[in-house]
């Protein structure tokens, strides 16, 4: 009894001395970085120092899922996990223009199998920006490169279960480095947007594989239209219901120098060092709540895509080349239901065809939001066809229910 009155106390003194109060203010707390488009609802938790001299934003997500999965010549499976699970933190030190983002991740399928002599990858995002103005953001740090629509997308703002065949193997994720983002959106009027990068290439959370290579990365986004509703670049689906016709179409391109990974900024060491080149070009469509996406992409090596070890001949390893389009439609209904389609083709290179097979994959989908994309409940059934070289095909198929909720 008498610890737990000395705790109390204690509690007490600090809340009355402490410096940082938590308070509402007429501001939005949410940070808005092009680097950064995670989806929010509301101002999540806010925290400002009486002397605004420091803010700090607290935001969570989760998203829990069970699958029923059945690959070919397999006996069918269930599946249930925690597939995400993140903390982010965000806000300024000393000046709004000066700003710093934090996002950790917990679940197993975000930090992955844990192997010897590799970091693990709890680390998603840590930056850090200068804001001079509304037009240019630059930033220091790791987090996500100007790459594909999907990946640029947080898996928070999806409108399936998760992104497409193609954005796993071809996608130029997160990296540390250097990037400038020259933002020109208008409302009603012709926009456009200059993105930029100069990184590593070696990935997220990467430590000891110092080499002579970096990565540059180039993006332009156009709106002939004017901008997209609340930031609707960044989500799937047309859940604001936009009142005119918005287009975005963008355009990527990557090098990266003597990648040491089969796809560039990820996947498994390769034997001996490639430089990659990647395309990446999108285009969204939305309008009274009718959604539309189209994307290409693609990954080429400067040599052969097929790289053997060394000490043993007969062992190797190769980095992802090939190409692959997305298509994807939906429509929500005025009770928040949304009736999704998605189809994809993965077409291996010609390096690696007699190792990889050809894919395509279909999606259909239902999810019910409840609070935009914050909280919805999803329900998803994916379609595989895999050929390979040698004349076979495999038929894999699951059924997925998810929920996702966060502040």
């Amino acid at each position: 009894m008498k610890n737990s009155l000395q705790l109390l106390l204690l509690l007490c003194t600090v809340s009355i001395y402490s410096q940082v109060t938590i308070k509402q203010t007429k501001h939005d707390n949410d940070i808005k970085l092009s680097a950064l488009p995670y989806y929010s609802f509301g101002k999540g938790i806010g925290l400002t120092s009486p002397d605004s001299l420091f803010q700090l934003n607290i935001r969570f997500r989760m998203q829990n899922r069970v699958s029923y999965i059945e690959n070919d010549s397999e006996n069918g499976a269930y599946d249930g996990q925690v597939r995400r699970l993140r903390l982010r933190f965000d806000g300024y030190v000393g000046n709004p223009k000066f700003l710093y983002a934090l996002q950790l991740s917990f679940a197993p399928g975000d930090v992955g199998e844990i192997k010897d002599g590799e970091n693990i990858n709890i680390i998603r995002d840590a930056v850090v920006f200068y804001r001079p103005n509304k037009h240019w953001n630059i930033s220091f740090g790791q987090t996500k490169l100007p790459g594909n629509r999907q990946r640029v997308n947080s898996s928070g703002g999806l409108q399936l279960t998760d992104r497409t065949i193609n954005n796993a193997k071809f996608t130029i994720d997160r990296d540390f480095g250097f990037q400038v983002h020259n933002l020109n959106e208008f409302k009603d009027k012709f926009s456009y947007n200059f993105k930029t990068a100069l990184s590593g290439g070696e990935g997220r959370n990467q430590t000891g594989k110092a080499d002579d290579g970096i990565a540059v990365t180039g993006k332009v986004e156009l709106f002939p239209l004017g901008a997209f509703t609340k930031d609707g670049t960044y989500f799937e689906g047309d859940i604001m219901r936009e009142k005119k016709p918005k287009l975005l179409v963008s355009g990527a391109f990557q090098q990266n120098n003597h990648a040491q990974r089969a796809q560039g900024q990820l996947g498994n060491d390769l034997f001996e060092r490639r430089t990659m080149k990647s395309v990446l070009l999108d285009a969204m469509f939305k309008y009274n709540g009718w959604a539309a996406m189209m994307s290409y992409m693609s990954r080429t090596t400067n040599e052969n895509a097929v790289t053997f070890n060394p000490d043993d001949i007969t062992e190797s390893n190769y980095a992802f080349v090939g190409k692959g389009f997305d298509y994807q439609a939906s429509y929500i209904t005025k009770a928040n239901y949304e009736f999704i389609a998605r189809y994809s083709i993965q077409k291996v290179g010609e390096d690696i065809h007699t190792l990889a097979p050809n894919t395509k994959e279909y999606s259909i989908g239902v999810t019910k939001y409840i609070w935009e994309h914050a909280f919805k409940v999803q329900a998803e059934l994916n379609y595989d066809t895999l050929d390979f070289f040698n004349g076979t095909s495999k038929n894999n198929w699951y059924l997925r229910f998810q929920v996702e909720i966060g502040i």
